[in-house]
């Protein structure tokens, strides 16, 4: 899981800084400076953004040079135009806008393009010790104050964990039988259950003897399926009947011996 915390340009928050530079080397300075511009001493730096604070320099007349180089440093300009390139010493320099030397020192350490003359706007560099940005310095005393209350306050606040929707996937065999152990109110209802049971079993018992009483009191009878068979086939049982076919054919022999009697009989009389 990705825990890096990407800041946005409206996030950031500039504060301002002083620094007297009386006696110290100015490449020393000016590397000091330079982090403060670029934002490098916060957590939530990004090279990308000018995430730096506002950076005051006081007695910049006062900074120091180690070695020869007060006489092998020179400045050039040009005019534009031709012949028109012009130098000076650090000496000459210092002389006249001391300023500039903590300009151009702190310019070279920044990034070139529009994001460094950006942060290039945010250094005041003052020759003195006098400085017309008391406000400013007071305002980020009490934006520092205000965040450190803040960062103390959501340290201690216990956070809200948010509820998950309900896992798509079949859970793992031991989630299932956690999930299955009896809890409180069930092993209740489980115990409540048992006696409504147990004295269910208990006016059975009671009951069983009145029971077996009754029964030997009353007359047996016999199942009515075994009933029903007996008394079935007697009344079921048919007369059986001569085919139509052969009784008709007994009673035309019949009928022809009394004709032919009865014929002789005529003809004796005549």
């Amino acid at each position: 899981m990705n825990t890096t915390v990407r800041m946005k340009q409206s996030e950031v928050y500039k504060d301002w800084h002083v620094i007297d530079a009386a006696g110290r080397p100015l490449g020393r300075v000016a590397t000091e400076v330079a982090a403060l511009l670029k934002g490098k001493h916060k957590p939530t730096y990004e090279r990308h953004l000018d995430d730096g604070d506002f950076v005051i320099v006081v007695n910049a007349s006062q900074v120091r040079v180690t070695g020869n180089k007060a006489d092998q440093i020179t400045y050039y300009r040009h005019s534009g135009f031709p012949g028109g390139l012009k130098s000076r010493s650090y000496s000459e320099q210092m002389a006249k806008f001391p300023e500039r030397v903590l300009e151009q020192a702190i310019w070279g350490m920044l990034p070139k393009g529009p994001l460094g003359k950006q942060m290039f706007r945010h250094l005041k560099v003052y020759k003195g010790l006098n400085h017309p940005h008391q406000s400013q310095l007071a305002h980020t005393k009490n934006a520092q104050e205000a965040r450190k209350a803040a960062q103390a306050e959501l340290a201690t606040a216990v956070p809200k964990v948010k509820r998950l929707r309900p896992l798509s996937v079949p859970q793992e065999q031991h989630l299932v039988a956690e999930a299955a152990k009896p809890t409180a109110a069930s092993a209740a209802r489980a115990a409540k259950a048992r006696v409504r049971g147990t004295a269910v079993a208990e006016a059975a018992e009671a009951a069983a003897p009145v029971a077996a009483a009754v029964e030997a009191e009353a007359p047996k009878r016999a199942p009515r399926r075994k009933a029903a068979e007996a008394v079935a086939p007697e009344a079921t049982e048919a007369p059986k009947r001569a085919p139509r076919r052969k009784a008709a054919e007994p009673a035309v022999e019949e009928s022809t011996p009394a004709v032919e009697a009865a014929a002789p009989s005529e003809g004796t009389e005549e």
